[in-house]
């Protein structure tokens, strides 16, 4: 099976130029797209959800909400080109829309190109307003500005900021599982070695691959890539995977905070991080002219020199 889904197919499919809408961050309805390679996980509903899964586009991003439904779509190297490490990929949305083109199907097709099998989870997400009109309104409410950084002369991981209230991500946790489970069991046809599968995840799908790394009792990650996801500290498994972690100075969720690398640190587990001087939050692969932008190589590179790449 080869890459399921391409970037042209992609453009065609949702019918939209993804350059017309690329600085607009007005939003826009969009069709829902078939998804012919879509591979149901069979984790149930969502409770109190009577709105069915619709589609739109925002800064020239194809996005989903209201998904009931969790899936998980394949996309694999070339013939002769797999190395057999295969990654979960989990896009971001703040638990309630899926930012599917930037930090899932772009970001595949990338791993899938350097021989990597990719997985795309689209997981259920909280309830929001079925109308797009009442939806869009919802997203542009005034919200509490963020928390102010430690005052000057304070050390950033000596106070860190209040945590947030625990969010339930049940759901998402069984659906991440699922897909973890599935990907174990196909692993011959898709050509994956299951010593070798990890999990990226993008803003709340950082916040995923987190809650998983810290809570599934049956995922076994051989490592993680947490991209612009929270920074507090948290309580290290002894057996925790490698951590590649990325977040630029400008996003809001830095704040000065560096307590989930140190944590990792104090742990004596393996953990890179690299924090850049600009990009802001919801970069994906990268925009243009931020330093940001070479995040996917390093992690290439991360993988590789860790043998990632290679059997055994």
């Amino acid at each position: 099976m080869n890459n399921l889904i391409k970037s042209g197919f992609i453009a065609l499919s949702l019918g939209f130029s993804i350059q017309a809408f690329a600085q607009d961050g007005t939003i826009y309805p969009l069709e829902n797209p078939k998804e012919p390679n879509a591979i149901l996980l069979g984790t149930g509903g969502v409770e109190n959800q009577p709105a069915p899964e619709t589609w739109f586009r925002q800064w020239g991003d194809p996005m989903a909400r209201n998904i009931s439904t969790a899936t998980l779509t394949p996309f694999l190297p070339e013939p002769g080109k797999a190395n057999g490490a295969a990654v979960i990929v989990a896009p971001g949305g703040g638990f309630s829309w899926l930012s599917m083109g930037n930090e899932g199907w772009e970001v595949a097709e990338a791993l899938a190109k350097q021989g990597i099998a990719a997985f795309v989870l689209k997981y259920r997400l909280n309830p929001t307003p079925p109308s797009l009109e009442d939806f869009s309104a919802w997203m542009n409410r005034p919200r509490p500005a963020a928390p102010a950084p430690p005052a000057t002369g304070t050390s950033a991981s000596a106070t860190p900021a209040p945590r947030p209230p625990q969010r339930d991500l049940s759901n998402q946790l069984e659906d991440a599982e699922a897909a973890y489970a599935m990907i174990v069991s196909r692993a011959k046809e898709w050509g994956v070695d299951i010593n070798r599968i990890g999990m990226i995840g993008f803003s709340a799908g950082a916040g995923l691959t987190m809650h998983a790394t810290l809570n599934s009792k049956t995922m076994k990650l051989a490592f993680i890539g947490p991209i612009y996801g929270g920074m507090g500290p948290v309580e290290v498994p002894k057996d925790a995977p490698p951590m590649f972690n990325v977040i630029a100075t400008d996003d809001f969720l830095f704040q000065g905070q560096t307590g989930i690398i140190e944590s990792w640190h104090k742990a004596g587990r393996p953990v890179e991080f690299h924090l850049y001087q600009n990009g802001g939050h919801g970069f994906g692969l990268g925009n243009p002219n931020r330093t940001s932008n070479r995040w996917f190589d390093a992690f290439m590179h991360w993988l590789d020199v860790n043998k990632f790449l290679v059997k055994g």
